[in-house]
């Protein structure tokens, strides 16, 4: 692989981590904001509609560390771009983050394919909160007496 390809895969991943993490919080806030304007006075009534509310609360603020996350991710990308080499790139990822306390330093360096594994771990959680988050917002306008 030359310099060139794996600061060129660097880039792009560190393109689409930061995309997935700029359209949830976005998307998340606008169906957020539909379904309060159509919501019935009633829909918040009880204790149905607290605990949607109670599990939405809690899934938009999973949502928004899963999207910091994801730009960190992006920062860590760039950095690792910035690097002639695959492996400098990566030793220099995992030495910041054995300055910052975050990882402890590991026996060997992990490959690009294995960080952006690890980023699209995150991208899937980052969904199903996303997807948990429309459940919660949008049950209480299903269970609301017509």
């Amino acid at each position: 692989m030359t310099a060139g390809s794996h600061a060129d895969r660097a880039e792009r991943l560190a393109r689409r981590a930061l995309s997935q993490a700029l359209w949830p919080p976005l998307a998340a806030i606008a169906v957020g904001v539909a379904a309060v304007a159509n919501w019935p006075d009633t829909a918040w009534a009880g204790p149905f509609g607290w605990m949607a509310a109670g599990l939405a609360g809690a899934s938009s603020l999973a949502l928004i560390g899963f999207s910091a996350l994801l730009v960190f991710d992006a920062l860590l990308f760039r950095l690792a771009a910035s690097y002639e080499d695959e492996w400098k790139g990566g030793a220099a990822v995992d030495d910041i983050l054995a300055r910052m306390r975050l990882k402890p330093t590991p026996p060997k360096t992990r490959s690009l394919s294995d960080r952006a594994a690890g980023t699209r771990r995150i991208v899937s959680r980052q969904r199903m909160a996303l997807a948990l988050l429309t459940l919660s917002v949008c049950a209480p306008l299903l269970a609301a007496p017509a």
